[in-house]
């Protein structure tokens, strides 16, 4: 299985080198952040009531070259039997004893996502700023602005996607990786963006052949979060997929 690092990615075209184990990229290099993270990131106990969060919201991520030159690398088999999958295979949702971005700062991993997503956001008080009460997400995947409101009734108008879905990961590859690997890639920021509750119900585990964000302007962002992510992991495409973010990434405005 190829050890792939998302550092200097244009020179690794047709360089790959062989491994005989599964080795997922570390959380601590920061250059495979998907996108770029601003490492001065407050703590969530750190941040005033009301303010935006410091975190940059993934909306753009690396530029298209270098992700052409990763999807050459990511290797092209059919989907794997989806059989022994469940979502239990990556954790309890939401899990914070993980060792990518945010992990064991205390606070859930959905919480983490709306405070990095959101603007104009309050805390539920006496939970350390951890728990998001209300904010406004600005929502890349559909290009709407949604209110948030903590409650039984409306939690659910802003989900978290996760950006390769877990059983499209199951079926390329995940099931090689450990557990403790699943259940890092379920809570990983990179793979993971706050949208629209009936658009991510909506896309279930499509891949990028199946589905795509209805925003269109946001898809060249989208495709090359995958392309990454599936990288990191060590996971495959389909030749449909493989060919559909090729094609995006085609599509991506001139500079990227």
């Amino acid at each position: 299985m190829l050890g792939v690092s998302l550092v200097g990615l244009a020179a690794l075209a047709g360089c790959a080198t062989p491994a005989d184990s599964v080795s997922v990229t570390s959380p601590s290099e920061s250059a495979a952040r998907l996108p770029a993270q601003d490492s001065a990131s407050a703590s969530p106990a750190s941040t005033p009531t009301g303010t935006t969060p410091s975190s940059t919201t993934p909306t753009d991520a690396a530029p298209a070259g270098p992700a052409r030159a990763l999807l050459q690398l990511l290797p092209v088999k059919g989907r794997a039997p989806k059989t022994g999958y469940s979502r239990a295979q990556f954790g309890s949702p939401w899990n914070d004893d993980v060792t990518v971005e945010d992990g064991h700062n205390g606070c859930d991993t959905r919480n983490d996502i709306l405070r990095r997503d959101l603007v104009d956001i309050t805390f539920k008080p006496g939970t350390r700023d951890c728990v998001i009460a209300t904010g406004t997400l600005h929502d890349p995947y559909t290009d709407k602005t949604i209110a948030f409101t903590r409650g039984a009734e409306t939690s659910s108008t802003v989900q978290i996607d996760h950006v390769v879905a877990l059983s499209d990961a199951w079926q390329k590859g995940a099931q090689q990786l450990t557990k403790q690997q699943r259940v890092d890639f379920a809570n990983d920021p990179r793979n993971l963006q706050a949208t629209d509750g009936p658009t991510n119900q909506r896309k279930r585990d499509g891949d990028a052949a199946t589905w795509l964000p209805p925003h269109k302007a946001y898809r060249c962002t989208y495709a090359i979060r995958q392309i990454q992510v599936k990288a990191a992991y060590h996971l495959w495409v389909t030749a449909a997929e493989r060919d559909a973010l090729g094609r995006l990434l085609d599509d991506c405005p001139a500079g990227r």
